[in-house]
C-alpha cells in the first residue's frame, strides 16, 4: 500500500511523484510548491533541505506538495536540462490550484529546483510569494529577475495579458536564503543581484546564514525558522 499523502499527479510525460502534508491544525492560508536540487546530482524531495523547508511552509500552516521532477524515483520521463522541468513545476502548480482554488500559492525551491521555480513562479498569477535557498547564481542565469519576469524563453515584444503579468511579477515577494560559504552561488554576486532586484521590487529579502554551506549542514533549524518567520509575515499570521 503506499503510504498516506504519496500520490501521482499527471504530467505531459505521463506523472509525477508527489508527497502532500497538510498543516496538523486549523485551516489552510495558502497551499505551497517544494522543488528539489539537481536530478544529476541526485536531487529528489526527501533531500534533507527539501524536507526542511516543507516542514517550515506547514509549520507557517500552509499546505505543502513536494514532486520529484520527470526521471526522479517514480515519476515517468526523463532529464531534460532544465527545460522539461519548467512543465514540472507548472503541473505541480495546476495540481494545486484545481485541489485547493482561490488559495494563494507560494513556490519554493532549493537550488536547481530555485532556478525552474523562479523562472515559472514570476509569471504565474497564482503564484503569490517565492522562496529561494540556496540560489547557484555561479551555475546558471538569474538575469530574469532582473529583467522583471522575463522569461529566457520569452518574445520581444509580448503585450496585452503577458505584459500586465510582468508587472505584477515585478511586485512579487521573494526570500532568498543562503550560506555564506555555499560552494555554488557566491554570496557577493548573490548580493548584486538581490540589490539589482530591488529597483524594481522592495518585497524582497535576504537572509544569510552564518558558516552555512550549500547544503545547510548544521544549520538545518536556521534555514527553517527563517522560511516559517518569513512565510508567517507575508500571510499575515
Amino acid at each position: 500500500m503506499y503510504p498516506t499523502g504519496n500520490l501521482f499527479i499527471p504530467a505531459t510525460h505521463g506523472r509525477l511523484e508527489a508527497i502532500l502534508k497538510e498543516p496538523r491544525e486549523g485551516t489552510a492560508p495558502g497551499v505551497a510548491l517544494v522543488l528539489h536540487p539537481h536530478p544529476l546530482g541526485g536531487g529528489t524531495m526527501h533531500n534533507k533541505v527539501v524536507f526542511r523547508a516543507a516542514a517550515a511552509l506547514n509549520e507557517a500552516g500552509l499546505i505543502t506538495l513536494r514532486i520529484n521532477f520527470r526521471g526522479v524515483g517514480q515519476s515517468s520521463g526523463e532529464h531534460d536540462e532544465g527545460r522539461g522541468e519548467l512543465e514540472d513545476v507548472r503541473a505541480g502548480l495546476q495540481y494545486l490550484a484545481e485541489t485547493y482554488p482561490g488559495r494563494p500559492i507560494t513556490i519554493c525551491g532549493f537550488s536547481f529546483g530555485a532556478r525552474v521555480g523562479l523562472e515559472v513562479g514570476m509569471l504565474d498569477e497564482r503564484v503569490r510569494n517565492m522562496i529561494s535557498i540556496g540560489t547557484p547564481v555561479d551555475k546558471y542565469d538569474f538575469g530574469f529577475l532582473v529583467d522583471c519576469g522575463r522569461s529566457p524563453t520569452m518574445r520581444e515584444g509580448s503585450t496585452g495579458a503577458l505584459a500586465n503579468a510582468r508587472a505584477s511579477a515585478c511586485e512579487k515577494p521573494i526570500l532568498f536564503v543562503h550560506g555564506d560559504r555555499d560552494e555554488f552561488g557566491s554570496l557577493p554576486r548573490l548580493l548584486e543581484l538581490v540589490e539589482k532586484i530591488k529597483q524594481h521590487n522592495a518585497n524582497v529579502e535576504l537572509r544569510v546564514i552564518k558558516d552555512a554551506d550549500h547544503f545547510f549542514e548544521a544549520h538545518l533549524d536556521e534555514l527553517k525558522q527563517a522560511i516559517t518567520d518569513w512565510t508567517k509575515r507575508q500571510l499575515n499570521i
